[in-house]
């Protein structure tokens, strides 16, 4: 019998397989689903991991998503499954990467032992057997997966392979599976339809098998409840999508402050406080305010544990970002194609409208709830509802801009009278200025307006999503007309609420807080730190979704409008823009 140190020997120097041509009936395939021409003659596509079959035969959609759209989440599950496989006392069992371009697959095996001169592929899970018994107590997916490292050990070392075991440690029970024509069939069948679908644009439907879904780390993603309860409003939405962000924003907000790699942590020294360490794994985005500076290292870091890193402009402007882009061509190729169509831009236009006025209209009413309201704020009702009417029977986005022109003027007329009456003069509002900033109350909400404006380009790209096209807003300047479309949803809850709330409360001092240059106002350093936090803890209250009926953060709520959007885009929505104040 081989040693082990001998058979690692035998296995790195075996030849590969020689590679053959593709057939004409998987090209043919191809063609018909993806309606491209069929690959040349020889042609290969790039070699499938072996894991991807093992997600296909689990769902398909969850392989489009992991393997074309390149989206893997490692989540609890997937760390204790590697930690699992670190534990194990098997010190005659060696893992072996392998690779055949006659199959088209590659993959690491878990182990490999050899018995009377026969090899055995051993795959190694965390939980439970399956119910059934034999070879029945190995789930489908696992089987598949044991079937095609026997196929990939039979083509590089010139073997042939008779059993694979599964060893579920759950249970502790290892299931021998037998490698007979049928799993070799089902190997083969499960690598031509993964090829296929890797042709494709279009994603595969969610499964019909509801039970699937918990389990899958993808869901926030996919999100399959959504889409069943867009498809059934009777359907009651099992949550699947986090609540809240678990991973902090870091704004370093000191001027001459410097932010550098220490280990697997970020160091930033300033210049008139203690260094403060935070672990990278503890940070999902770093904002970069004014002058201060980050390294060479610590960017790469940020990019290795797809952190996106902004820098912000003292008057509160994103002048450049270092992003965690998804792999996202098929994404991007849906989003185009699904807004060259008119009237796809249009409906979309039209919820993002009614979503933004309707918020307004609701802010105003229930800040003036238990109260005589004066002639003045009823009259500011009245036009945003007469606004509010005719969104529906625009015929474009011009007529649709003015329909949202008349809502914002009168409702700013109706937000300058809900601070309070004994506040500070210079803290009022009289009419909405942008840049440059006249006045402090425009000075905070233009402050916030940039922060929610990074959020939403920061999550845009991580969807997948191309924050330079949008559907309502047009390019005329050098903000992302997506970016802009996104924040008109999170305005009046996530920046109007939270100002008028923090004013009312005395939070801002017309004098620490605020700078004057000439006929503009600035926020002071305190003044941003205070509007800093008032937007992050903002983003962290919890609200429920008026539709899929379960309450999760404002920050998670962007993302979640983000992916919604998304799947309106693939034919697969009708939930984006739909939540309501209350």
């Amino acid at each position: 019998m081989h040693t082990t140190d001998e058979f690692v020997l035998q296995l790195v120097k075996h030849p590969a397989a020689p590679m053959q041509p593709q057939s004409d009936a998987v090209a043919s395939a191809v063609s018909t689903q993806t309606g491209m021409p069929p690959a040349s003659p020889g042609h290969r596509p790039p070699p499938l991991r072996v894991m991807s079959l093992h997600a296909l035969s689990y769902c398909e959609r969850l392989f489009y998503l992991e393997e074309v759209e390149e989206i893997r989440v490692a989540d609890a599950a997937v760390f204790e499954g590697r930690q699992a496989h670190e534990d194990l006392d098997e010190g005659a069992l060696t893992s072996f990467t392998l690779e055949s371009e006659e199959l088209g697959l590659r993959g690491r095996v878990d182990a490999v032992r050899k018995r009377d001169g026969t090899l055995i592929p051993i795959e190694v899970k965390k939980g439970h057997a399956a119910p059934g018994a034999g070879p029945l107590a190995a789930w489908e997916s696992d089987r598949v997966q044991v079937g095609a490292y026997a196929l990939l050990l039979e083509a590089t070392q010139g073997a042939t392979i008779e059993e694979g075991r599964v060893r579920y440690l759950a249970d502790h029970k290892t299931v021998r599976v037998p490698i007979d024509a049928s799993l070799r069939q089902s190997v083969q069948d499960h690598i031509t339809r993964a090829n296929t679908l890797r042709a494709q644009v279009v994603r595969p439907p969610v499964t019909n098998n509801e039970r699937l879904c918990p389990r899958c780390s993808l869901a926030p993603v996919c999100l399959p409840e959504e889409e069943r309860t867009a498809q059934d409003e009777e359907h009651t939405a099992l949550r699947l999508f986090p609540a809240h962000q678990e991973r902090i924003v870091l704004h370093v907000l000191e001027h001459g402050a410097q932010v550098s790699r220490q280990g697997d942590s970020l160091l930033i020294k300033m210049r008139d406080s203690d260094p403060q360490v935070h672990p990278v794994r503890q940070v999902g985005a770093v904002v970069v305010h004014g002058y201060a500076q980050i390294s060479t290292q610590a960017l790469r870091m940020c990019s290795e544990h797809g952190i996106g890193v902004q820098w912000v402009a003292p008057n509160g402007q994103v002048t450049g970002a270092v992003l965690p882009a998804a792999s996202s061509p098929q994404r991007h190729i849906r989003q185009f194609r699904a807004l060259d169509q008119s009237d796809i831009r249009l409906r979309l236009a039209r919820l993002l409208v009614t979503a933004k006025v309707q918020a307004q209209l609701q802010f105003l009413l229930r800040s003036t709830r238990g109260s005589q309201r004066s002639a003045e704020i009823e009259g500011v009702i009245a036009r945003i509802r007469e606004s509010l009417r005719h969104v529906d029977e625009v015929s474009g986005v011009e007529d649709l801009l003015g329909r949202e022109g008349a809502a914002a003027s009168a409702y700013f007329e109706g937000l300058a009278r809900l601070l309070r009456d004994d506040l500070d003069v210079r803290l009022r509002f009289d009419k909405r200025s942008r840049r440059p900033t006249t006045d402090r109350f425009n000075g905070l909400l233009n402050w916030g307006y940039g922060m929610l404006y990074r959020e939403c380009v920061a999550t845009l790209v991580a969807v997948g999503l191309h924050p330079g096209l949008g559907f309502y807003h047009q390019p005329r300047s050098s903000a992302s007309p997506l970016a802009l479309d996104l924040m008109e949803l999170f305005r009046v809850p996530l920046v109007d609420m939270a100002v008028v709330g923090a004013l009312n409360r005395g939070t801002f001092d017309a004098d620490a807080d605020f700078e004057e240059r000439g006929h503009h106002v600035w926020l002071s350093q305190s003044g941003k730190a205070k509007a800093i936090e008032l937007f992050e803890r903002r983003k962290q209250e919890t609200w429920k979704h008026s539709v899929v009926g379960y309450s999760l953060s404002y920050g998670r709520m962007i993302e979640l409008e983000a992916r919604l959007l998304e799947k309106e885009y693939c034919g697969e929505g009708q939930l984006f823009a739909r939540f309501r104040l209350r």
